[in-house]
Order: C-alpha cells, then sequence, then structure tokens
C-alpha cells in the first residue's frame, strides 16, 4: 500500500511541475502574441492608408505602392499565422 501512495504522490508531483511549467509558458505566449499583435496592427494601419494611396492615383506612383502592399501584406499574414499558433 504504501508503494501505491509513493507512486501515486510521484505522479501527482510530476503533474504539478508540469501544469506549473506550462502556466508559465502560457503566459509568456500571450505576452509574446501580444507584441507580435501590436506591430502587426501598426503595419495594419499603415497599409490601410497606402491602400487609399493606391485608389487615388494612377501610374508608377500606384504600381510602386501596390508593390510594397504586397510585401507587407504577406508579412502580416505570416504574423497572424504566428500569433494563431501561439495561442
Amino acid at each position: 500500500m504504501a508503494e501505491l501512495k509513493d507512486e501515486i504522490r510521484e505522479l501527482f508531483d510530476t503533474l504539478r511541475t508540469q501544469r506549473d511549467e506550462l502556466r508559465v509558458r502560457m503566459h509568456l505566449a500571450k505576452k509574446e502574441a501580444q507584441t507580435e499583435w501590436d506591430e502587426l496592427e501598426k503595419k495594419w494601419e499603415h497599409a490601410k492608408g497606402r491602400l487609399e494611396v493606391i485608389g487615388r492615383e494612377a501610374g508608377e506612383a500606384a504600381k510602386e505602392v501596390a508593390s510594397a502592399l504586397r510585401v507587407v501584406g504577406e508579412e502580416l499574414k505570416k504574423g497572424y499565422e504566428r500569433i494563431r499558433k501561439l495561442v
């Protein structure tokens, strides 16, 4: 009987350690996700403004803006995927 108690106690000690480690990791992941989100929001707002430029302008300037927006769009997409994996 004492052996069973020791085995169960050891199991729960291991589970407690894992639980505590996961709690810390989740907290850090949340902060990391928030930081990433804040940076992506800045890029999003900038991209929205540039998109309006494309609507108003024509020609070479619009092509350059569109090209830059394509790059920013890909960065946003990858960033959102990273956040999705964190949460």
